[in-house]
């Protein structure tokens, strides 16, 4: 690994073997670290597009530390971040509903608590895709060369007005904008002892925060395979929505439905920010993103 990375590593922890390469991609480079007691930790070192992950986990850590794993370094200007072991990922035990029936009103408390934090979050260059930005983002979006067939494009384009008045439908509640994980699957969430950790924090944006569930409840049908309808989807989204207060279930699905378009706004990002070298692995789950959107556009 880099000599300096090393260096820094083992200003925080003592290593007691190989520090590891877990993988490199286009986005952050992890190496798992060998260490007395919990066993390991982890350093990430964040590329551009993920650059602004090590401030933010630390300052959740800073205020949430009952549910954010451990921050036992960070440096900004470098964007490198070393990590507590979280623990076990819930898809040790099959991502079970009952995991996420635990997490998610822990997430929406740390969400309705960072609604103070959107502008320093801003500042520190989280991506903005709040509500009112979507619209922009999607013609945006419309500007790039799709992993598309030129019908879908097409309905894209017609859809493009609709997802501007439904962005302005979804903001008429007045539910603030807040830190949106946007990565919220079974990889990212951990037990440890009676505690449920949040981690990986690279795809977060400011943004509707119940879009958050559009990414969860995609695991939950590819991965354990809940036809739609599934009560279990019902008592997640109640579970979630318990913090936020009543008379929120129309405000939820139609987050879901803008969320879901929103989500391809962030991968674009990704892809952009990316070297072309990487360009084919990302596209081998890029154009599956994108049918997603697509989907969206039906009345």
């Amino acid at each position: 690994m880099d000599v300096h990375h090393e260096e820094w590593i083992r200003a925080h922890v003592e290593p007691t073997g190989e520090i590891e390469l877990v993988h490199d991609r286009a986005w952050a480079t992890v190496y798992r670290v060998p260490v007395a007691g919990d066993g390991a930790v982890w350093f990430k070192a964040c590329k551009p597009a993920q650059a602004f992950e090590p401030r933010l986990t630390a300052e959740l850590y800073s205020r949430w530390p009952d549910r954010i794993v451990e921050v036992l370094g960070h440096d900004v200007e470098r964007a490198w971040l070393l990590l507590a072991d979280g623990g076990t990922p819930i898809g040790a035990f099959g991502n079970s509903p009952e995991a996420w029936q635990a997490a998610l009103p822990l997430y929406a408390e740390l969400q309705r608590g960072e609604i103070a934090q959107v502008e320093a979050h801003l500042e520190g260059a989280v991506p903005d895709r709040r509500v009112a930005r979507l619209p922009a983002l999607y013609a945006d979006m419309l500007a790039h060369d799709l992993p598309l067939e030129p019908e879908e494009v097409d309905r894209l384009r017609r859809f493009e007005g609709r997802f501007a008045a439904l962005c302005e439908e979804l903001g008429a509640p007045g539910i603030p904008d807040t830190v949106q994980h946007d990565d919220l699957h079974l990889e990212n969430v951990y037990a440890k002892g009676d505690r449920m950790l949040l981690l990986d924090w690279g795809d977060t944006s400011i943004a509707h925060p119940f879009s958050s569930l559009v990414v969860t409840f995609h695991f939950l049908d590819v991965v354990n395979h809940l036809p739609p309808g599934d009560p279990w989807y019902a008592r997640l989204r109640n579970a979630y929505l318990e913090p936020w207060g009543d008379d929120l279930l129309d405000t939820f699905e139609l987050a879901q439905r803008v969320g879901t378009i929103a989500y391809a706004f962030g991968e674009i990002r990704h892809r952009d920010a990316m070297p072309e070298e990487h360009h084919a692995e990302f596209d081998q789950w890029f154009p599956a993103t994108m049918r997603r959107a697509v989907a969206q556009t039906d009345e």
